[in-house]
């Protein structure tokens, strides 16, 4: 990473590690720790914010009290609730958020917004508006200067006659298309690139917007 920072790839490498990570789940097996490089590790929080903290401070009141070990099995199974419960908690979550961005962009379709392409897929471009976090698509049939193809290996789409390129972290100006309330999708339209060194300014903002996570892609694809 630091052979790529403070170059245009940064954003496209730092966002594809976030999203390549492993997700985090509960279980009463010890791994560690391997960022903190620890050989024993539970994490729970002070005040109790989850039900797994619950179940921490449990464990410890019990053997602080002298107690005999605690029935492994349903530990574990009681993890595993709680690991689906809380990727069922993340997914409304961000259905939720999809649905405000919908809605709050159903007044603004014709309007014209700069974005930095958030995501790119085989069937589209994925643009996040710099100035409200709100994300839509552009579909590669709506890109109509030439035929573009996704190449996976470099994560970007190349037109076929042109060559033209666009790639994760290129600032690029849209125009609000269509918003779908029921099916929590926003298409957009390409208007133009902001050149791929872009302003100062705007891709310090586009690399903010891309370190911001994980995002909607998977699940717009589903409801096609």
């Amino acid at each position: 990473m630091r052979d790529v920072h403070g170059k245009k790839e940064q954003n496209v490498l730092e966002s594809l590690a976030i999203r390549t990570m492993s997700k985090a789940i509960y279980t009463t097996e010890n791994i560690g720790h391997y960022g903190l490089a620890f050989d024993f590790y539970t994490h729970f929080t002070s005040p109790i914010r989850r039900y797994p903290d619950v179940l921490v401070h449990r464990l410890l009141e019990h053997y602080l009290a002298g107690g005999k070990s605690a029935d492994a099995a349903l530990l574990e199974e009681q993890c595993k609730h709680s690991t689906q419960m809380e990727i069922k908690a993340s997914e409304a979550e961000r259905a939720s958020t999809k649905y405000k961005q919908v809605e709050y962009l159903q007044d603004k379709v014709g309007e014209e917004f700069d974005g930095v392409i958030s995501g790119v897929t085989e069937w589209g471009l994925y643009v996040e508006i710099i100035e409200n976090k709100c994300e839509g698509m552009i579909r590669l049939r709506d890109l109509d200067d030439d035929f573009y193809e996704f190449d996976e290996t470099n994560y970007c789409v190349i037109g076929s006659r042109t060559k033209h390129k666009y790639t994760m972290g290129d600032v690029v100006r849209i125009k609000v298309m269509r918003c779908d309330l029921l099916r929590k999708q926003i298409d957009f339209k390409m208007i133009s690139r902001i050149s791929e060194q872009g302003d100062v300014t705007m891709i310090k903002k586009a690399q903010k917007v891309l370190r911001g996570g994980d995002s909607y892609h998977r699940k717009y694809k589903k409801k096609k």
